[in-house]
């Protein structure tokens, strides 16, 4: 049996005739983390793989086949049919058009609960390419929102020509409107270059150019609502680190409906109910082509460590980050209601809101174009003012998937 592993891209043979979970395990891979594919179908692990089968294992988890093919499959727990993909927090297994109904019933119970969505809303749906944020799309255009696209050109070589390519194709699809933005046309630099010039690191820096410009696109289209992909495991994985390290104002702000301010769109995360497994498989189901691969500057991302030891829970004990998470919100949420209060006020240099003389984009743009902000660059107090802000967008969540 030949199996096709991805990210990196490899192949290895292995004896059929066993269980998915079986050879899984041999390979030491987190069912709970990928796809099983073969010819198009979605395998669960108690699926077997014959001699002669060729497999594909997705991952989904970023961070990061002579047996009969129907023999011991799983059932379906609403209609018995053979089931296509295993959801083991909700102890439940379900058949492709059950599967798709219940991803749809969880972003409209999402909707609901948090008032998220209006049929009048304009809807910008910031998209980069990968799953969650297409699956995202394809939910709100099917469930009948008025959604469009923006698509942030980061500049990172083939990944984002790829990212492009795979946004313009949806779309089009779809006959849905796009936004394109490129980073260095707008802005004058790209997300490589910044990670070498400036002081932040590379994905911190992406997710602040993300925020800026997804926020400020929204106004100037006049836009109601930003839609960004976070699922479940990003929620999670997120609120672990702002709690390990006490980061108040952050934990107040992560959640998935955040209203307007002054200056600042409506953000909700319709699919914060749903984990990246989930999520993958709705958009394989439905036929979405989408980037598997990693981005190449992710090495070192201090969200996949934690996403990794979420799932070094989760795998023991199903149900984990949903609980951590959904008894967030219950619960604990309200607590930090009072640590989200911040005075904003426009940025001197793009007016964007911010708390001090300058928002951190544009400090970081400066920093990365080797340009000066402020009349007196060696004052003290203006050193202070720039080295103690918090910019809005920060704590207004984190960068779309």
């Amino acid at each position: 049996m030949k199996v096709k592993l991805r990210n990196p891209d490899r192949e290895v043979e292995l004896a059929g005739g066993r269980k998915v979970h079986v050879i899984l395990g041999e390979l030491g891979i987190d069912p709970d983390t990928v796809l099983v594919i073969r010819e198009r179908e979605l395998l669960t692990r108690e699926d077997r793989c014959a001699e002669a089968d060729r497999i594909e294992i997705r991952p989904v988890i970023s961070g990061g086949s002579g047996s009969s093919h129907t023999s011991n499959r799983m059932k379906c727990r609403r209609c018995k049919a053979p089931a296509v993909l295993e959801v083991r927090r909700h102890n439940a297994a379900f058949c492709r058009d059950c599967f798709l109904r219940h991803v749809r019933e969880q972003v409209k119970r999402a909707i609901e609960a948090y008032d998220m969505l209006h049929a009048q809303d304009r809807i910008l749906v910031a998209v980069s390419g990968g799953k969650d944020s297409l699956a995202l799309w394809d939910l709100l255009l099917d469930l009948g929102y008025r959604a469009d696209g923006l698509y942030l050109g980061l500049g990172i070589g083939d990944y984002s020509s790829r990212s492009a390519e795979l946004v313009r194709s949806f779309a089009a699809e779809r006959n849905a409107r796009l936004i394109e933005i490129a980073l260095t046309e707008e802005y004058g630099f790209d997300i490589p270059t910044a990670g070498r010039k400036g002081s932040r690191s590379t994905c911190a820096v992406c997710g602040l150019s993300k925020r800026y410009v997804f926020n400020k696109t929204a106004r100037e289209h006049g836009y109601d609502v930003v839609a960004t992909g976070h699922n479940l495991d990003d929620e999670a994985a997120t609120l672990l680190g702002n709690t390990l390290r006490w980061q108040t104002d952050y934990i107040a702000r992560q959640f998935p409906a955040l209203p307007a301010e002054e200056g600042l769109a409506r953000k909700v995360k319709p699919l914060y109910r749903l984990s990246e497994l989930e999520t993958a498989a709705y958009a394989f189901l439905r036929g979405i082509d989408y980037v598997v691969e990693e981005c190449p500057l992710v090495a070192g991302n201090t969200q996949l460590r934690y996403k990794e030891a979420m799932n070094r829970l989760e795998a023991t004990s199903p149900g984990t980050k949903a609980q951590f998470f959904l008894s967030y919100l219950d619960r604990a949420a309200p607590l930090f209601a009072t640590q989200d209060d911040a005075d904003l006020r426009p940025c001197e240099r793009c007016d964007q809101p911010t708390t001090g003389r300058f928002c951190a984009f544009c400090r970081a743009q400066a920093q990365i174009l080797g340009e000066r902000l402020g009349e007196l660059p060696g004052d003290r107090e203006l050193v202070g003012q720039l080295s103690d802000e918090v910019m809005p967008a920060e704590l207004y969540g984190a960068a779309s998937q």
